[in-house]
C-alpha cells in the first residue's frame, strides 16, 4: 500500500492544538452535569472518559489525514513489444570437465556458476539449456521462467549422459530448438573443453545449418589444455588425482564461430570465463519498448469509516455522560 497525496501528513503537526485545547478547557470548566454524588462517591469512570476525549479527537484527526492522502495498492502490468533474443546455452559434460584446473572446483561446476550469472544478468529473452556428452539433449527449451532454467542447470552433473564428447551433437540439438524462432536475434553460447569424437554429426556441418537458420555461434574452449589434475576414485586408496592430459580441438570451434558470425574465446581460468560472459552479454542487447499499465485500489474508506465512527461516538459522550456546564 502507498498513499498517493504524502505531503497531507504535514497537517498531523495540528494535532499537539488538540491536547493544548483540552487542557485550557479542564481548568475553566466542570467536566460533568452533576456534581451531587461528588462528596461521597467520585465517578472515576467519567473522569477516565473524560480523559481520554482528547485523545480519541487526535486519532480522529490522524484517520481523517490518512483518508485525505489517499492510500491505494498499485498494481502494475507490462506489455513488451519485441521479442528481445533468443539463446541456448550447450554446455560439455563429459568427464574430462571434472578436471580441478579452475580451483577451487572443476570446469564443470565453474562453467554452471557462470552462466547461471549470464542468465540473471538478462531480461526479457528466451534462454534455454542443451547439454551433450556422447549424446546430448535438451536440458531445458526455451524459457523466459529463469527460476526454473536456473534449478534445471544446477541439476546437470557429469554421468548423466555416457562419456563422450559430441560436439556436432550438441550444437545441432541446440539449432533445433532455434531454428523455428521469430527473434530478432538467435544465438547459441557453445562450451566445451575437449574435441569432438562422438556422435554422427560433425561439429562443421552443424555450424553450417546453424547458419542457414541465421543462428549466430559464440565457442567457448574452456580450461588450460594440456596436462591437468583429474580426480580418480582408487578403490584402495579413496579419492585422489592424477595428471591428465586433456586435447582442444580450437581449429574447429574458430571454424564454428567463422562460419556463423560469432567469436571464439579462449576460457583459461574463472575470471576469463566471467568476463566472456560479460562480453558475449554486450554484445547480444536489443531494445525493448515497454508499455506499462498502472491500476489503483483505492483504501481511504478503512480509515474514513473507523473516523467516522470515532467521531460520533465522542459527540455522543459529550453531549450525554460527559457533558459539560459552563
Amino acid at each position: 500500500m502507498e498513499f498517493r497525496h504524502p505531503f497531507v501528513f504535514i497537517l498531523a503537526l495540528l494535532i499537539p492544538l488538540v491536547f493544548f485545547f483540552a487542557k485550557g478547557k479542564r481548568r475553566s470548566r466542570l467536566p460533568f452535569s452533576n456534581v451531587h454524588f461528588f462528596p461521597g462517591r467520585p465517578l472515576t469512570t467519567g473522569i477516565v472518559l473524560y480523559r481520554l476525549m482528547p485523545w480519541v479527537r487526535a486519532l480522529v484527526l490522524l484517520l481523517f489525514i490518512a483518508a485525505l492522502a489517499r492510500p491505494q495498492r498499485v498494481s502494475a502490468e507490462r506489455e513488451y513489444q519485441t521479442s528481445g533474443v533468443d539463446i541456448m546455452i550447450s554446455m560439455d559434460i563429459s568427464g574430462s570437465m571434472l578436471a580441478e584446473d579452475f580451483k577451487p572446483e572443476n570446469r564443470m561446476g565453474v562453467g554452471k556458476e557462470e552462466a547461471i550469472k549470464f542468465i540473471k544478468g538478462r531480461e526479457n529473452d528466451r534462454i534455454g539449456f542443451v547439454v551433450f556428452a556422447r549424446k546430448a539433449f535438451t536440458q531445458c527449451p526455451l524459457t523466459l521462467d529463469y527460476d526454473v532454467l536456473i534449478n534445471l542447470i544446477e541439476q546437470v552433473h557429469v554421468g548423466m549422459i555416457p562419456d563422450g564428447t559430441a560436439v556436432g551433437m550438441g550444437l545441432a540439438t541446440a539449432v533445433n530448438r532455434l531454428r523455428g524462432s521469430e527473434a530478432k536475434s538467435k544465438v547459441i553460447i557453445l562450451i566445451t573443453d575437449g574435441e569432438n569424437n562422438a556422435g554422427n554429426i560433425d561439429p562443421i556441418t552443424a555450424a553450417e545449418l546453424a547458419k542457414t537458420f541465421g543462428i549466430r555461434v559464440y565457442t567457448i574452449c574452456i580450461g588450460r589444455g594440456g596436462l591437468v589434475p583429474f580426480p580418480v576414485n582408487d578403490p584402495l586408496f579413496g579419492k585422489r588425482y592424477v595428471q591428465a592430459n586433456v586435447e582442444v580441438d580450437e581449429m574447429s570451434l574458430k571454424r564454428i564461430a567463422d562460419i556463423t558470425g560469432g567469436q571464439f574465446f579462449r576460457a583459461r581460468d574463472p575470471e576469463s570465463l566471467h568476463s566472456i560472459y560479460q562480453k558475449i552479454d554486450s554484445l547480444e542487447k536489443t531494445e525493448v519498448k515497454v508499455k506499462e499499465y498502472r491500476s489503483y485500489d483505492e483504501f481511504f474508506h478503512y480509515f474514513l469509516f473507523p473516523a467516522l465512527t470515532l467521531l460520533l461516538a465522542e459527540l455522543f459522550f459529550s453531549n450525554t455522560i460527559l457533558l459539560k456546564v459552563p
